[in-house]
């Protein structure tokens, strides 16, 4: 038997006949360039999300890009976000012209510990050679971001916050989505990730109307917005006034249509994710060396089920030998990637990032997964520990 680590032709054959169609819809229409599957998808995103605003845009990074830009993030600020996550949620921080501040995480969620935020930028402060700005914090592996606490630690400091929910689209924290307590969020709809499209796409959603306006200009070459053309009484397309230096970074209609099918079976998934995450802690617990801990109050979209195992070149060789594969998320903390290894301070403490690093592993999850083919999983994992 054959084992997926995340098998998106299931869910294709769920709905495939509906893709094909969205697909032929755009196709016939010609609109491929922000058609009106865009529109359509982007004021669902929002309602879904309980968002004033969302705009989609090329990718996940970019969609973190214009967030930064739209808060008016710049040379000499210091963004602060964590060590053990992907690149992606560093990588625009320079590209503003500000500097990357990493922080540890919390040992259980794996998320930006609020504890060390506050320490961060209470030493940065200190130090003065740069301005605290920002926080981005990221919902890894599926949960979200203890953003009540980072929104009240940012606030404390005068900085603003930005939720990165590439992997987290649809958690919740007592019902609520990161923007009850972010200034802006962003997503990726990578195809892997819990809402993904079949190439690059990604989106901003905010309820700040300031923030919404300077992001829907960016992404379209820095145009004209409503105000814009208000002051300057121009009669023309928008797009012909271009009033800041933007960038092309517009989702595709097609990528658009895939989604709005797709979005419209998610919160199904979600309870199916939820579901199969539920069966293998209940297999799992007391048995590895830990399994994924979810707050109280708090609802895990589950892009991945990762646990943690002291001997895990062997654990991944024994599960590779029975045909289950796993993966290893974020070997290098960012930290000590070559890239950022001028922009670390000297007062930081990585030591959670450091340990998980070393030993976490994720297993197959996605929201198709079977009893059968799971209950294959978890006895692989068991019998590693019998062994």
């Amino acid at each position: 038997m054959s084992i997926a680590f995340i098998d998106l032709q299931a869910q294709r054959a769920r709905i495939s006949d509906k893709i094909d169609q969205a697909i032929s819809g755009v196709v016939e229409s010609g609109a491929y360039i922000m058609g009106p599957p865009v529109r359509e998808f982007e004021a669902q995103l929002a309602d879904f999300t309980g968002a004033a605003h969302a705009f989609a845009c090329g990718n996940g990074t970019d969609a973190l890009h214009l967030a930064l830009l739209a808060l008016g993030v710049g040379d000499g600020d210091a963004v602060f976000c964590p060590a053990f996550t992907f690149t992606a949620t560093a990588e625009p921080i320079p590209h503003t012209g500000a500097t990357p501040v990493f922080v540890d995480i919390d040992e259980r969620t794996y998320n930006l510990d609020p504890a060390k935020l506050d320490a961060a930028i209470e030493a940065v402060s200190a130090e003065g050679k740069l301005k605290p700005r920002a926080v981005i914090a990221v919902c890894l592996f599926g949960q979200p971001a203890d953003y009540p606490e980072i929104s009240a630690i940012a606030k404390k400091h005068g900085l603003e916050v930005i939720a990165d929910c590439a992997q987290g689209l649809g958690g919740v924290i007592d019902g609520k989505h990161a923007t009850a307590w972010a200034d802006v969020a962003t997503t990726s709809f990578f195809p892997a990730k819990p809402l993904g499209c079949y190439g690059d796409g990604g989106a901003v959603y905010t309820n700040r109307d300031d923030v919404a306006e300077i992001v829907d200009s960016l992404r379209f070459h820095g145009k004209a917005s409503k105000s814009d053309i208000e002051q300057r009484q121009f009669n023309h397309l928008p797009k012909y006034l271009n009033t800041r230096m933007g960038f092309n970074s517009r989702l595709d209609t097609i990528q658009a249509a895939i989604l709005l099918e797709k979005l419209a079976i998610f919160p199904d998934e979600i309870e199916k994710r939820n579901e199969v995450a539920a069966r293998y802690s209940a297999a799992l617990d007391n048995v590895v060396d830990a399994t994924p801990f979810v707050k109280e109050g708090f609802r895990s979209v589950w892009a991945q089920y990762t646990i943690e195992v002291s001997e895990r070149d062997k654990f991944q060789a024994h599960m590779k030998a029975r045909g289950v594969p796993t993966m290893v998320y974020y070997p290098i903390p960012l930290h000590l990637q070559p890239c950022y290894e001028d922009v670390v301070g000297a007062y930081a403490d990585f030591s959670v990032s450091e340990a998980k690093s070393k030993s976490v592993v994720s297993l197959p999850m996605h929201p198709y997964l079977d009893e059968d083919t799971q209950r294959s999983v978890i006895d692989a994992v068991l019998s590693f520990y019998k062994e």
